[in-house]
């Protein structure tokens, strides 16, 4: 593990492995950075890949309040601990951050964005925040799942036993933060200014709103393209997204 510090003094704690271009991955919600590991692996053998806990996660640290730009600017931290300029791999929520960053003029250099949510209704962000603050942190991962994720009633209770649910709702705090990032959506004209190469990817097997998402942003993206993988779903899957992956990286 290495560590980064954002401008507001927070401390970025990241991975990194491989040689090569620098790409950095940028997780989604209930993530950390070792959501990225499969995938850094598999890129590792021609990338050098930074896989970085987003603020308020994992080991990296936090601040009293949350802004979308503190969020940028830790991003902006990775970026040059990689050397000054880099790739982005921005996965689900990860992606609207990684789309905020460039068309706030960070030193990105393609920008891969896979599983884009649609932009959602900006009500979201206060209940999340309500429900954290309430101590209601297993009420606010269910208002996530279902709301925001549309995962069905039945399927949330089951969810209720896994035993990954401590560490959901360790996390749950940061739902506050995702709601904030897909409530901001781009403009076009803002996404006009995204000048690098995008490659916006989507499952074929997932959800069809996100297919709509990334032909959406293939449109506005002047350097934007959009891809399917067929059988892939909303989960990282290597094996299916790295030969997607790589050839557009190498550029």
């Amino acid at each position: 593990m290495k560590k980064t510090t954002s401008r507001d003094g927070t401390t970025i704690a990241f991975d990194q492995t491989g040689q090569g271009a620098p790409v950095i991955l940028v997780m989604g919600a209930f993530n950390d950075r070792t959501t990225g590991v499969p995938l850094a692996a598999h890129l590792a053998r021609r990338f050098t890949v930074l896989a970085y806990d987003r603020r308020g996660r994992g080991d990296s640290g936090d601040a009293a309040t949350y802004a979308i730009d503190r969020e940028v600017e830790d991003l902006d931290a990775v970026i040059q601990a990689a050397g000054g300029a880099a790739a982005v791999f921005g996965y689900s929520s990860g992606a609207r951050l990684a789309l905020a960053a460039a068309a706030r003029g960070l030193a990105i250099t393609r920008l891969a964005l896979y599983e884009t949510p649609p932009v959602q209704p900006a009500e979201h962000t206060q209940a999340l925040a309500s429900l954290v603050a309430a101590g209601r942190r297993g009420d606010a991962v269910e208002y996530f799942q279902r709301r925001m994720v549309g995962i069905p009633d039945e399927v949330v209770v089951q969810l209720r036993h896994a035993p990954f649910r401590p560490a959901l709702e360790a996390m749950a705090h940061t739902l506050v933060y995702d709601a904030t990032i897909v409530a901001d959506g781009r403009s076009p004209a803002a996404l006009a200014e995204v000048r690098q190469p995008a490659l916006a990817i989507a499952g074929g097997a997932g959800a069809p709103v996100m297919r709509q998402v990334a032909e959406t942003l293939a449109a506005q993206l002047p350097g934007g393209r959009a891809v399917t993988i067929e059988g892939a779903t909303h989960d990282i899957a290597p094996a299916l997204l790295a030969p997607v992956l790589e050839p557009f990286l190498d550029g």
